[in-house]
């Protein structure tokens, strides 16, 4: 049992590992990786998503740290979008905590199947 837990743990770590790396290298987005994962690892789907956002945040600062001492940040841009990321967290999160698991994974895959048609076209 142990070595079952401990398996998973480092699956877990590894789904970390690649989900930071997307979120360094495009930006954002490593929560699209940790949130099907966690539902893979049997956890419910609104605290799978719950999960991506906490763990995200670290790994969003540290990403912001590596390029902002590489010049890539505009500051008018970053106070423009942070007024309205802000308010739509809140609202986002309140959201989440209204809805079914299942209407928040049919929610979460339109959005994901939108962002990649749009990547697409």
């Amino acid at each position: 049992m142990q070595s079952q837990k401990h398996r998973r743990r480092m699956l877990l770590a590894a789904a970390g590992a690649a989900a930071g790396a997307v979120n360094g290298i495009f930006g954002g987005g490593g929560g699209m990786l940790v949130v099907p994962l966690l539902t893979a690892a049997g956890k419910p789907p609104l605290v799978a998503h719950a999960t991506a956002i906490l763990v995200i945040l670290p790994v969003s600062l540290a990403s912001a740290v590596v390029y902002l001492l590489h010049g890539q940040f505009d500051l008018e841009l970053f106070l423009a979008v942070t007024l309205g990321v802000l308010p739509g967290g809140v609202l986002g999160a309140q959201f989440l905590n209204r809805i079914s698991p299942a209407a928040a994974t049919a929610v979460f895959a339109a959005v994901m199947f939108a962002a990649g048609i749009k990547m697409i076209v």
